[in-house]
């Protein structure tokens, strides 16, 4: 999953700024490139992760969705 990916999935999955999804993952490694991916888009200043937990086969983020980007 790529940046891009990921920050279209938040964008369907959000009530106003706020998201809460729960992606199911196949290994660990694929819960580790999410978890990198969404803390890279923190970074960028496009969300804000609030929690990020890894279950025995998804990955649940929650967190807000910054709209005033230049």
């Amino acid at each position: 999953m790529n940046k891009n990916t990921l920050l279209k999935t938040l964008s369907q999955a959000s009530r106003g700024n706020f998201f809460t999804i729960e992606l199911p993952v196949q290994s660990g490694e694929e819960a580790e490139t999410i978890e990198h991916v969404a803390a890279e888009l923190e970074r960028e200043g496009k969300i804000k992760i609030r929690e990020c937990t890894l279950k025995e086969t998804s990955i649940y983020i929650q967190g807000i969705i910054k709209y005033a980007l230049t």
